[in-house]
């Protein structure tokens, strides 16, 4: 008798399994599902950059004019953390590129945000404007500091996409 009743069990165990399987199945076969869709939404980041504007000591940038095929995926502001501001994109090429600025002493903010990047002691210069060239293992980046504000151009992107952001960079207002 506990012959048969170990046979009864792992038969209704794997009955139990067809059914799961069942299921499975015809919830991948009807629920909709985008394979080709856009693994990164492109965020809308108007309300933050004027938040940060109204906040920050230093004149918040951001781009204006940037050509098609960049896309903005990530912003932030934080008032508590030596007032940094984060926009983060990706350039036509699908390489990472962000602009972050902050009142933090230079030399530590550009070593936290590039991820450990250091100064080449090389300029560049973008749109008129003087730019530090910083190279690192993970991202590369264009520094400059103005007033209390240290603005950093960084990311795994080329450093001709890098002067492309930073030569887009402004104070008036933008749409993303």
């Amino acid at each position: 008798m506990a012959e048969k009743r170990g046979r009864q069990s792992v038969r209704d165990m794997f009955l139990s399994m067809v059914v799961i399987g069942a299921v499975v199945a015809v919830i991948y076969v009807f629920i909709p599902h985008d394979e080709k869709g856009d693994p990164v939404p492109a965020v809308d980041y108007r309300v933050e950059l004027l938040t940060a504007r109204r906040a920050a000591p230093y004149p918040v940038m951001a781009p204006t004019g940037l050509p098609a095929g960049w896309k903005p995926t990530s912003v932030s502001y934080e008032r508590r953390n030596a007032d940094a501001w984060h926009l983060g994109y990706l350039d036509p090429d699908g390489e990472y590129v962000a602009v972050e600025q902050s009142t933090m002493p230079a030399g530590k903010y550009v070593a936290g945000v590039t991820q450990q990047a250091a100064d080449t002691g090389k300029t560049q210069r973008v749109a008129g404007e003087t730019w530090q060239r910083w190279d690192g293992p993970k991202y590369d980046a264009l520094v400059r500091t103005e007033g209390s504000a240290t603005t950093v151009v960084t990311g795994t992107a080329s450093y001709e996409r890098l002067a492309q952001m930073a030569a887009a960079l402004g104070t008036a207002p933008a749409a993303s």
